[in-house]
């Protein structure tokens, strides 16, 4: 199938690994153009070499430095046709008031004001050509929470009504906004919050319906469909990619 996206340029965030790396380099093996950021210059230009990908430093927390990251990209690689945010997990805790204002305040910031900083400046450009594509990389927790991720589950799902009052004000510009919710995919957070692989692999078996963990590759696949032509007429919607296992209808 092809997927409308032979050069492109688009830009995934938080890309140095994981499902950020597998969605970078979906799109880059569809043609397009993909720039790359992450916090560590180290990482970001191994992977930009593995994928064949344009390397930028971006630390999401830093919000004065947005638009100089897009205006890096964009005169390296040209406007941005597609915005990936994606960033990692704030702390887990099983005590949902036992958080400090400043994990708080540090998870907002990162989760929710970083990639509105984002989208509010690629998608005027994007309505003035007529094309568009933003995606967030959100969780299952935003329609399911999890005991463990009070952070997430609170701002992950702010940014989710965002990114659906967004999508309606743009959408007869050609721009569409979307989100994918992974579930259970095999990475190093879901490792760390399981305490192992094993234990994360064993988990798995016993209470996802498809019986095992999700992979990147999975995720990406869906990633570089909501990002192409052919997903022209999907907007506001939040795909889960879970094996199953959210219940709600």
């Amino acid at each position: 199938m092809d997927l409308g996206l032979s050069g492109r340029v688009a830009l995934v965030t938080g890309a140095s690994k994981g499902i950020g790396r597998a969605i970078a380099a979906e799109l880059a093996a569809e043609g397009c153009q993909v720039a790359i950021s992450s916090r560590s210059r180290e990482s970001i230009e191994a992977t930009a070499g593995e994928i064949g990908a344009t390397g930028f430093v971006w630390d999401s927390a830093d919000l004065d430095a947005t638009p100089r990251l897009l205006r890096d990209v964009e005169a390296r690689l040209g406007p941005i046709d597609v915005l990936v945010c994606n960033t990692g997990g704030p702390p887990a805790g099983p005590d949902p008031l036992g958080f400090t204002r400043e994990q708080w305040e540090e998870a907002y910031r990162t989760l929710v004001l970083a990639q509105i900083a984002l989208i509010e400046r690629v998608v005027p450009g994007m309505r003035r050509r007529g094309w568009g594509r933003v995606l967030s990389v959100a969780s299952t927790t935003v329609r399911e929470v999890s005991g463990v991720l009070m952070l997430s589950n609170s701002h992950r799902a702010a940014l989710l009504a965002a990114i659906k009052t967004i999508s309606r004000s743009v959408a007869a510009d050609g721009v569409t906004l979307n989100s994918v919710l992974p579930g259970r995919i095999a990475t190093d957070r879901i490792f760390s919050l399981a305490g192992s692989r094993e234990n994360a692999e064993a988990a798995a078996r016993e209470s996802i319906p498809a019986g095992r963990l999700g992979t990147v590759e999975e995720m990406a696949a869906a990633a570089a469909f909501l990002c192409s032509d052919r997903a022209s007429y999907i907007t506001g919607q939040a795909l889960a990619i879970d094996g199953g296992v959210l219940a709600s209808i």
